[in-house]
């Protein structure tokens, strides 16, 4: 059996990834973005490769003799200095690797997407795998690259290449190391630093649940298709109170209005762009979209994968304890 070549590999749905195709017994190597930590992957015995995704040759070479690919190489920021980054990165990336993987012949393709790339009901019903895209009035730079990236995707397996779709939803639990926006939510919420909670809600799933569901895709997805990964779909305010009972702090008693968030957000992003230009705690569209009830179904993932459920509380509680435990919360 060749090996496993997964892309974004030492981030933390990625680094989930290679774990569990380690502890199945499979050869793995990690493609790992140009001057980007691997602290996620130390002590794996797992092959590491420096490579741009945008770097056809390199990809060819590293796919070469490979069984599978796991494309998770994206940027999930709500902000960056310069967008046309994650336009790079998320577009032409996606493009590259698959053009890279057609190259080398691999049999088997899981391209990561996102619940961002799948619309929402008005009346916030959850919605499926059927849903069609319409967030344009709410999308931030990450939403519309990933909605783009993963039409690229579906255009390579419409064209014969064997991609299945995975679209995870909002990831929480252990090793978050950057952390990723929704790790900063739990975070924030540790250390007081969170006024109050918004109108709107979400579909929280562990990382561990995304990352069986990306194997499961490899084994049992059909090409072509989207399969939904996430889980229990929650309110703004049941998640933060577990998160704060959990974690033994203060609830934020304190409902903000959407169109005072709104303000917040764009008033933090105009900051960052004219003055301070680092990273801001929110943007205006981030806000925006975090004010709907972004839920969503798994239950064709459940069905045909084989997707487990995984209880809220015990996710949030590994994710309090790994943020602890290695000094975010000081």
């Amino acid at each position: 059996m060749g090996h496993v070549v997964v892309t974004g590999a030492a981030g933390f749905i990625g680094s989930s990834v290679v774990r569990l195709l380690l502890e199945r017994g499979r050869e793995v190597l990690a493609v790992i973005e140009p001057g980007g930590s691997s602290k996620n992957l130390d002590g794996m015995n797992v092959e590491r490769v420096t490579a741009d995704v945008t770097d056809f040759e390199k990809l060819a070479k590293v796919m070469s003799g490979a069984d599978a690919l796991y494309h998770l190489a994206a940027i999930y920021r709500l902000w960056l200095p310069d967008p046309n980054l994650i336009y790079k990165v998320n577009l032409d990336g996606t493009t590259t690797v698959l053009l890279a993987a057609q190259k080398a012949g691999v049999k088997r393709i899981v391209y990561t997407s996102s619940i961002a790339a799948v619309g929402l009901h008005e009346d916030g019903s959850a919605a499926d795998e059927t849903t069609q895209f319409n967030l344009w009035d709410d999308a931030n730079h990450y939403i519309v690259t990933k909605y783009l990236s993963e039409r690229i995707a579906k255009s390579f397996a419409d064209a014969g290449l064997p991609v299945v779709i995975v679209n995870p939803a909002f990831p929480f639990g252990e090793r978050d190391v950057a952390p990723t926006p929704t790790g900063q939510i739990v975070v924030g919420l540790l250390t007081g630093k969170v006024p109050g909670y918004g109108p709107g809600g979400f579909n929280a799933v562990d990382v561990e649940t995304v990352a069986l569901g990306h194997v499961l895709a490899e084994e049992k997805g059909r090409v072509g298709e989207r399969y939904i990964l996430g889980d229990h779909n929650v309110t703004h305010e049941e998640f933060f109170r577990l998160v704060c009972d959990v974690g033994g702090v203060k609830f934020p008693d304190r409902l903000i209005p959407g169109p005072v968030t709104w303000a917040m957000g764009w008033a933090m992003e105009a900051y960052a762009d004219k003055v301070s230009h680092q990273a801001p705690l929110t943007t205006y569209r981030t806000m925006r979209y975090g004010s709907r009830l972004a839920f969503f179904d798994p239950g064709k993932a459940r069905r045909e994968l084989g997707l487990p459920s995984t209880p809220l509380r015990a996710t949030v509680q590994k994710a309090v304890r790994w943020f602890r435990d290695n000094g975010y919360t000081k």
